[in-house]
């Protein structure tokens, strides 16, 4: 089992930035790829980005690529999502997953955090 807890939401304004952090615990943090989904009220879950177990490699969805950056620290069991220059749109629950590969799609993944609320005004 891997446990996941996310923090670092909040309401920020258009334009400005925050940083969600997950920490892990339970099974080995470096085992796993790990990603960040976020779903907005009446919309399904969708993905934002995911990083390698390594750390190496990272993929994004396009409406967050160049504002968005997933990020680990295995020392810390913990991964990041920096984000930058948020939009309304960006608003969402985010949750972090852990899986035993990258990829766009919630359902490969074994294990959820229970989420962080970011609200972007206008």
């Amino acid at each position: 089992q891997v446990q996941l807890v996310e923090s670092g939401g909040g309401l920020v304004q258009a334009g400005g930035s925050l940083r969600l952090s997950c920490v892990a615990s339970g099974r080995t943090f470096s085992n796993y790829a790990m990603g960040w989904f976020r779903q907005a009220p009446g919309k399904e879950r969708e993905f934002v980005a995911t990083i390698t177990w390594s750390g190496a490699r990272t993929y994004y969805t396009d409406s967050v690529k160049g504002r968005f950056t997933i990020s680990r620290d295995s020392a810390k069991n913990t991964v990041y999502l920096q984000m930058n220059s948020l939009k309304p749109e960006d608003t969402a629950v985010y949750y972090c997953a852990a899986g035993r590969e990258v990829s766009y799609v919630s359902g490969t993944y074994d294990y959820w955090g229970q989420g962080t609320q970011v609200t972007v005004s206008s």
